[in-house]
């Protein structure tokens, strides 16, 4: 009687069978289901939670780094605060840049503290190399003709605000240095604003320089040659100013002969 080996579907047994596989069934979807939706919550909470921290205990990510990249270069290519150097001396005259706030938030925003408080104010290019760059920032080039020009910083430990939100970066205690942000890849075109380092890690402080020539060598993200300089901003208005700066006459050291002083820089938040 094969009805003993393979129940027919009519027979109490395979019914009886058929109800409980299909009611465990039931339950297994259920479960599988539940445990599926609590893994991807407790992802998303700890992607949330798991954010790194930047500038030490007393800086956290800045919310304007949490935007994605194509909203950032979007809006960095129109927007953005305006700085107007105004320069006296072996050249007269006025150049205005754009900074990528939204690209390079913690550099963008140590500039912008350095300038509005002043620490800019009276100091000198200390070194100029035609069709290379424009260096400037350091404190000790107030004397165009210090030794030291050049290996000056902003004062250590002091704290500024991240421009558009409410974090708080301290610079280095011993060094005055801010983190560095090697997170955009933008190259050191003509007319860009890039900050100048050691080549050392988060040895940047308040030196920065203009590129007057396309010097991609120098892009973080280049790799071929050791040199790391981001870029945090760029002229759009007076680089006439800029390359007249450029062709000045420099002695031994790359410093101007006819010094070029920067009276001051304003920011101009749009």
């Amino acid at each position: 009687d094969c009805s003993r080996k393979a129940p027919h579907p009519a027979h109490p047994q395979a019914l009886f069978l058929s109800d409980s596989m299909r009611s465990f069934l039931r339950s297994l979807k259920v479960i599988v289901f539940t445990v599926g939706f609590v893994a991807s919550a407790i992802f998303v909470m700890m992607s949330l939670h798991s954010q790194p921290s930047l500038g030490g205990p007393t800086a956290r990510l800045p919310r304007s780094m949490f935007r994605t990249s194509m909203r950032r270069s979007m809006s960095t290519a129109a927007e953005g605060p305006l700085a107007k150097f105004k320069v006296s001396g072996g050249v007269n005259g006025e150049f205005t840049a754009k900074l990528y706030t939204d690209e390079m938030p913690i550099t963008t925003s140590n500039f912008m503290d350095l300038a509005e408080t002043g620490f800019y104010d009276g100091i000198h290019f200390h070194r100029v190399i035609n069709n290379f760059m424009l260096q400037f920032g350091c404190p000790h080039a107030k004397d165009p003709k210090s030794p030291r020009a050049g290996t000056g910083g902003p004062n250590p430990g002091t704290k500024f605000q991240l421009y558009g939100d409410d974090a708080v970066i301290t610079r280095d205690p011993r060094t005055g240095c801010i983190p560095d942000e090697f997170t955009s890849k933008i190259s050191n075109k003509p007319g860009t604003l890039s900050m100048a380092n050691t080549g050392q890690p988060n040895s940047g402080g308040s030196q920065f320089f203009v590129n007057t020539v396309h010097n991609s060598y120098l892009d973080w993200f280049d790799g071929s040659t050791p040199s790391r300089h981001p870029v945090f901003g760029e002229v759009v208005e007076g680089m006439d100013v800029v390359k007249e700066i450029e062709k000045t006459q420099t002695n031994n050291r790359d410093s101007p002969l006819d010094p070029v002083k920067l009276e001051t820089i304003e920011i101009i938040k749009e």
